[in-house]
This record gives C-alpha cells, sequence and structure tokens, in this order.
C-alpha cells in the first residue's frame, strides 16, 4: 500500500492535512503524481511547479516541500509538504 500525508503548513502551525492511499499497480512516480493530483482537488490549488530542488528533495527524503516560488497563484500558507509514509 503506497500513502501520501499532504500538509498545509503556515507558521509553523498545520492548517489542512490528508493521507492519500493507493494500491493501484502503478508506478511510484505515477503514485506520487496521482496522489498530487487528489491533494490540490481536495485543498482546492493548482497543481504546484516541480523546482530542481523540489525533485531532489523527494528522491532523497520522500519528502518535498512547495513553497510560493512553485505555484503561479498566490497562495494562502507558508507551504505545501508532501511525504510518504508507507511504500
Amino acid at each position: 500500500m503506497f500513502r501520501l500525508w499532504a500538509k498545509e503548513i503556515k507558521d509553523n502551525h498545520l492548517l489542512k492535512d490528508t493521507v492519500i492511499c493507493d494500491e493501484t499497480d502503478e508506478t511510484r512516480t505515477h503514485k506520487v503524481f496521482n496522489a498530487l493530483d487528489v491533494v490540490c482537488y481536495e485543498f482546492d490549488l493548482e497543481k504546484p511547479i516541480w523546482l530542481n530542488s523540489n525533485i531532489t528533495d523527494f528522491k532523497r527524503h520522500s519528502k518535498a516541500n512547495f513553497y510560493q516560488d512553485s505555484f503561479i497563484e498566490q497562495i494562502e500558507f507558508d507551504y505545501l509538504q508532501i511525504q510518504i509514509i508507507e511504500e
């Protein structure tokens, strides 16, 4: 089972969070992108842009923080964090 935890953080406080579960036979990359799509729909956000720093952090730690520079629209929080909690 694949589970991804997504959190909106502002001033070191958790505003929203959700856990997305995926039991399909997709690749890990597809599961991450599909889960991020669901998170963005639930949080009513546009999809963030994956910058090189996001990709590097995600490869190393299975965690990525998306700040304002990853979004085209203005965001009401400091960053969106995604983290794989189970594979």
